[in-house]
């Protein structure tokens, strides 16, 4: 029985709440059974988000077998109003919360609380624990890149009256422990109007007194890691502990070899030869055009590359998620039938990670989310960025220049929703290129096979990612933590 519990406040949107609950898990079992994990969870602000974080936490607790994690349901608050953006909305909404998280973590008197660890976004949340006198910690589910620049924030804000105007004359921007990152490549969520919302992120990171967690390794991200450590981010004042733990990716330990719980494009993907097949896939609110679509279609057309593109329609009504795509109406005339046999286009939800996983797969085409590329990674897929949104532009600029496991895909102007149009002989490029018709991409691929050996050396036992874990729980559990081995799961696929 667990002496202490750990308690978590994830944020609602699904890559955030899976990835620290997984994280969480991680520490359980590195606690060798000295910690249990309380997750406080919100109710999301739209039925849909509520309805997905519900059943996340349903499945959880259906299957944390001997570890000890429970779920306490917050009361809903009364949504924020008068708001000027999502940004201020999310700030607010969680701000909200902070009475019922105070009340929640003094109820718990069952066994002291060893710590309490917010979600980035959930960083107002942190005064609670000051206040109830607990050690708090942040989850990153992102990059170390993004950390570093948000750390940065303050700092330009400080240095440059207008730091828009100086990033725009000097064409680049300065995320420490990377090489100049242009302006294009800078997260599109820090608009002038947004900035301000980062900036008090960054700064909120600082208030945490064991630090950060986040979802990234040493193999990955060496420079920047270093960066935070030695202070370049926030020149005035110690910056915050970094505990790089990752990957932290959630498998759900379905059996490969179990035929009848395959989804159909496992099974077109079992047609195909070994890393063949370009996978095409934009997260949980990536959606096209018709008109960039009809530009998709051309460039994998003239590619010849075997490919499985999961297309989605655009969204209903007011609501941010796509719908299932009408084929018919989205693809051009013909398309479907040239390319049957070659291609498998799929109008819905697809299971990412197992298609990542799949031997046929040879190159995957992402809209960048962290989640996403760490399950390329794993897998040892090399990959072609189509950054949406988000931080994601940095992610690709990373991936390419940084870690080399990336073919760089150009962008055309932006259409009226501000997204990257690409032309077709762009796409066509980059997918050859990917699937190793060039010296760029064979070099992509040859890293991303380094990389997943990396990835996957890192979470093993003696590797960075799990004695910085070990190091983590020693913290919130000096007395407690026991020796185990890492569990199996954790090197799915």
């Amino acid at each position: 029985m667990a002496t202490a519990t750990v308690v978590f406040v994830p944020y609602w949107a699904s890559g955030h709440f899976m990835s620290m609950i997984e994280a969480g898990k991680r520490m359980l079992h590195a606690g060798g059974g000295a910690l249990s994990l309380t997750v406080l969870v919100m109710q999301a602000p739209t039925p849909g988000k509520a309805a997905e974080v519900e059943e996340h936490v349903h499945r959880e607790e259906a299957s944390s077998g001997r570890l000890e994690v429970s779920f306490i349901r917050l009361p809903a608050v009364e949504p924020p109003t008068g708001c000027a953006g999502v940004e201020e909305f999310n700030f607010r909404y969680v701000e909200l919360h902070a009475p019922r998280i105070a009340e929640a973590v003094a109820a718990l008197t069952a066994v002291p609380v060893a710590a309490v660890v917010v979600d980035l976004f959930c960083t107002p949340l942190l005064d609670v624990a000051s206040e109830l006198a607990v050690p708090r910690y942040v989850y990153f589910a992102s990059t170390a890149a993004f950390l570093a620049l948000m750390l940065r924030l303050p700092a330009l804000r400080e240095e440059h009256s207008d730091v828009f105007e100086e990033m725009e004359k000097d064409g680049a921007a300065p995320v420490p422990g990377l090489p100049p990152v242009p302006r294009s490549h800078m997260p599109v969520c820090l608009s002038r109007t947004n900035y301000r919302w980062f900036e008090y992120y960054g700064r909120r990171f600082l208030d945490a007194s064991g630090g950060v967690i986040v979802n990234s390794c040493a193999e990955l991200e060496r420079g920047v890691i270093a960066a935070i450590a030695d202070g370049r981010c926030v020149p005035s004042r110690p910056g915050p502990a970094v505990h790089a733990i990752g990957p932290v990716i959630w498998f759900n330990g379905a059996r490969e070899d179990d035929e009848r719980r395959k989804h159909e494009c496992v099974r077109w993907l079992d047609g195909q030869q070994r890393s063949t097949v370009v996978f095409l896939c934009f997260g949980s609110i990536g959606w096209m055009s018709t008109e960039q679509v009809a530009k998709v279609a051309a460039g994998l057309e003239r590619s010849g590359h075997p490919f499985l593109w999961v297309l989605r329609g655009p969204p209903a009504g007011s609501s941010r998620y796509p719908t299932d795509a009408d084929l018919n109406a989205l693809l051009p005339d013909g398309f479907l039938a040239l390319t049957e046999g070659k291609g498998l286009v799929w109008p819905t939800w697809a299971p990412q990670k197992e298609i990542l996983a799949h031997g046929a797969v040879g190159g995957f085409v992402t809209h960048c989310g962290w989640n996403s590329v760490l399950e390329s990674l794993w897998h040892g897929v090399p990959m072609v960025p189509w950054p949406l949104y988000g931080e994601q532009h940095l992610n690709a600029f990373e991936l390419v220049a940084e870690m080399g496991v990336a073919v760089e895909l150009e962008m055309a102007d932006r259409d009226e929703q501000g997204k990257s149009i690409v032309e077709a002989a762009g796409l066509d490029k980059a997918v050859r290129g990917v699937m190793g018709e060039t010296q760029e991409g064979r070099k992509a691929r040859e890293k991303a096979a380094e990389t997943m050996a990396a990835c996957r050396k890192a979470v093993a036992e003696g590797g960075s990612s799990h004695a910085a874990l070990r190091k983590l729980v020693r913290e919130i559990a000096p007395d407690g933590v026991m020796q185990l081995p890492v569990a199996r799961k954790w090197h799915a696929g």
